[in-house]
């Protein structure tokens, strides 16, 4: 009984060691259930980073399919990638090597592309991008590391010196000491200004512990400001003017660009002229109102005479009145 029970142990365990053998065999392999399925995909790159057959392809974190083989070609690292049936890689969509943490292997990381793109077809050439590896990023920090250490030691030598050229230290100090008492002058003067400041004194001193003189320039400053604004907006409105005239409108812009206005406005001007000197001439109606001192004398009779019958009129019936004016005036 003891000998089944044993027997049976050792075959359990028997069988336990074959699946992971074959489980080991399929996780770390070649991946050699994806070679009797699935459809191959070309990515070609310049240095595959030590990519080997069997890492893994994921999209979006999601393991589609494996490496099947990598290769030489036309002077170019080229790796076939095995990709599940199921699958589809659009055509835009690019395969990176990326590194699963600072100590994991590498894989083919390949993005979901548009989602209107076509699928690539099997055996096609999927496009490519590279991205730095760790021992490139490793390199450039030890070439940053050189750069940063060449730098600061010429920054020491600046600051240390030497018998010869003394340093940025040693030239400070000896500043300081050649000017120690214009140093002390200056420190007891804004001492002083300091000092006024906070009893009010001077025009600065007002200005911080005045508040109405504070209040007044904040006034006064608002008061430029405003002034400012309306300097703009007339500004602005000039400017506006200047266009309309330089447009041709309005009655300025007229008389400047209108040919025929201009043209009026000098006939316009000639007439005043005419009239003007014939007035002054005593020539017409109104020179002579103007000019004939007998046309005045003879209207001012005639007022006085028409005045004087009026007066009359009073104690004369209609009649009469008719006649006595009629026989003033004429």
């Amino acid at each position: 009984m003891n000998n089944a029970h044993h027997t049976a142990r050792v075959g359990l365990f028997f069988l336990l060691g074959v699946a992971l053998i074959w489980v080991t065999y399929e996780t770390l392999g070649n991946r050699s259930s994806l070679k009797k399925s699935g459809y191959t995909l070309i990515a070609g790159f310049e240095n595959l980073k030590e990519l080997k057959a069997g890492d893994d392809i994921r999209m979006a974190g999601v393991r589609i399919g494996a490496v099947e083989t990598t290769r030489l070609s036309n002077r170019r690292a080229e790796a076939v990638l095995r990709i599940e049936k199921k699958f589809t890689i659009a055509s835009d969509a690019h395969a990176t090597i990326s590194s699963a943490g600072l100590l994991g292997t590498n894989y083919i990381s390949i993005d979901l592309g548009s989602p209107h793109a076509p699928p690539l077809q099997p055996g096609s050439e999927i496009p490519t991008r590279v991205t730095a590896d760790l021992n490139t990023v490793m390199a450039q920090i030890g070439e940053l590391g050189g750069k940063l250490e060449d730098a600061f030691g010429s920054i020491g030598e600046m600051f240390k010196g030497d018998q010869d050229q003394p340093g940025l230290f040693q030239k400070v100090d000896k500043l300081l000491a050649d000017n120690s008492a214009k140093i002390d002058e200056v420190m007891t003067n804004l001492q002083e200004i300091t000092d006024k400041i906070n009893h009010g004194e001077g025009t600065l001193g007002k200005l911080v512990n005045d508040p109405q003189l504070h209040d007044e320039l904040l006034a006064t400053v608002t008061a430029i400001k405003s002034a400012a604004d309306d300097a703009r907006t007339f500004v602005t409105n000039a400017q506006e003017m200047v266009d309309h005239v330089k447009t041709g409108q309005g009655t300025l812009g007229a008389l400047i660009y209108d040919e025929k206005a201009g043209e009026d406005l000098k006939a316009t001007t000639a007439n005043l002229r005419s009239v003007s000197d014939k007035l002054a001439k005593g020539e017409g109606t109104l020179g002579k109102l103007i000019n004939d001192d007998t046309l005045y004398t003879s209207a001012r009779s005639t007022l006085q005479k028409a005045d004087r019958a009026l007066d009359g009129m009073s104690d004369s019936g209609p009649i009469t009145a008719v006649g006595v004016v009629a026989n003033a005036l004429f």
